[in-house]
């Protein structure tokens, strides 16, 4: 019962997740596009910055921005910040109650680093925090007057951060995690300097003073910062479900390639919507995302090994040896009534209880083996040789059918 409870927990946490990050993200890219379309107002006003007109849904929409501030403020004014904190903190209870509750499978991988349960998620919470702390220092310091620097460092930053995670966790668990913390930059951005800066903005014009731009300026550094790390997030959200990434050898290069194909698509579409001086980087942020993306999958591609080449029957004796296996590493997951604690249903709907079910899903377990994301952290102790032996049999089982 409380397995089936915890299921519906993170169900529910990951819907919330997903329909906050829609709203946060939704509104976030909207603002990005509404300032780089901004038009001179047709009215002469010196205190706009610029107007944008629309239609949409069967009306016409004006949009303006003031410089600073109007003369005079409404009655009712629009905020924008509980997507963000709902967005981080449905994420932190999914982190919590998946990764962090089950240590074991999700985040500890034996053969990167023998972490205890609490070691590992000490490290983790550390890795949270101290990326945050770390970022807004480097934003505060005297490299917040050159973009370009900071933008640099910055980037630096995270490809340490991307490789130290991949040494200390699985796969699986490095790639949330890194996510994690580009998700935690983001929402502390909102929490402690773009919300303050704002509310520093409301406060002078409720007090008739004149409103200090500083604010406003440094928070719109950080805006800037988080529209570029929304893709990253976005494909670390996704790439848990697909063990060619997380799985791979040198996953911390996939990790950080991916992420800077993600930062350049979201680049390619701001420099678009801007003056034409801007379209040249438009078009080098595309062609660096592409031959990031291209690189990615030409590595990942399977190579065609000797084994792969054979053709001859596949031995009895040794497809006895592999169902012997799969009843004991594969099956107590992967059954119509999973017996390994924490599942009710087997992973992905995939049974393998007969030979028929696993030759039906072989190229999936071939796939899983190889990135060593099944067993699931490996709980049900599949040994260096198990594992060997089961894809030398899945490689000439597979050869054998083509």
């Amino acid at each position: 019962m409380m397995t089936y409870l915890a299921d519906w927990l993170a169900l529910l946490a990951r819907w919330l997740h997903l329909i906050a990050g829609i709203a946060w993200i939704g509104a976030s890219f909207y603002f990005v596009w509404l300032d780089n379309h901004l038009q001179p107002p047709r009215a002469r006003d010196d205190d706009l910055a610029g107007e944008l007109w629309a239609v949409h849904g069967g009306g016409f929409y004006v949009s303006q921005k003031y410089r600073i501030a109007p003369r005079e403020l409404p009655a009712t004014l629009h905020w924008f910040y509980w997507e963000a904190y709902t967005t981080w903190l449905s994420g932190f209870a999914l982190l919590c109650l998946l990764y962090f509750q089950r240590a074991e499978a999700y985040l500890i991988d034996p053969a990167v680093a023998a972490l205890s349960k609490p070691a590992a998620i000490a490290i983790a919470l550390a890795m949270l925090a101290g990326a945050w702390l770390l970022y807004d220092a480097l934003c505060r310091s005297p490299l917040q007057r050159r973009p370009g620097a900071l933008g640099l460092v910055l980037a630096l930053l995270f490809c340490l951060e991307a490789f130290a995670l991949c040494q200390l966790f699985s796969g699986r668990g490095a790639f949330i995690l890194f996510g994690s913390s580009l998700g935690t930059i983001m929402v502390a951005n909102v929490l402690f300097v773009i919300i303050p800066g704002q509310r520093e903005l409301v406060r002078a014009k409720c007090e008739q003073r004149q409103p200090d731009p500083t604010p406003g300026l440094r928070g719109k550094q950080r805006s800037v910062h988080n529209t570029y790390l929304t893709l990253p997030v976005l494909f670390v959200m996704i790439s848990n479900h697909y063990p060619i990434t997380f799985g791979a050898r040198d996953n911390w290069l996939v990790l950080i390639a991916m992420s800077v194909a993600g930062a350049g698509i979201r680049a390619w579409f701001v420099a678009r919507h801007r003056q034409a001086q801007w379209r040249p980087w438009a078009l080098a942020a595309a062609v660096v995302s592409a031959l990031c993306i291209v690189a990615v999958a030409t590595a990942l591609a399977p190579r065609a090994g000797p084994r792969a080449e054979a053709r001859g029957a596949v031995d009895s004796e040794e497809l006895a040896r592999v169902q012997s296996i799969v009843e004991q590493r594969c099956v107590p997951c992967h059954a119509t009534h999973p017996t390994q604690a924490g599942f009710t249903a087997a992973p992905n709907g995939v049974v393998l209880e007969s030979l028929d079910e696993l030759m039906r899903h072989l190229p999936q377990v071939q796939q899983q083996l190889a990135t060593r994301a099944m067993p699931l952290g490996n709980l049900t102790g599949m040994t260096p040789d198990e594992r060997v032996l089961f894809q030398h049999w899945a490689d000439q089982a597979l050869a054998s059918a083509r």
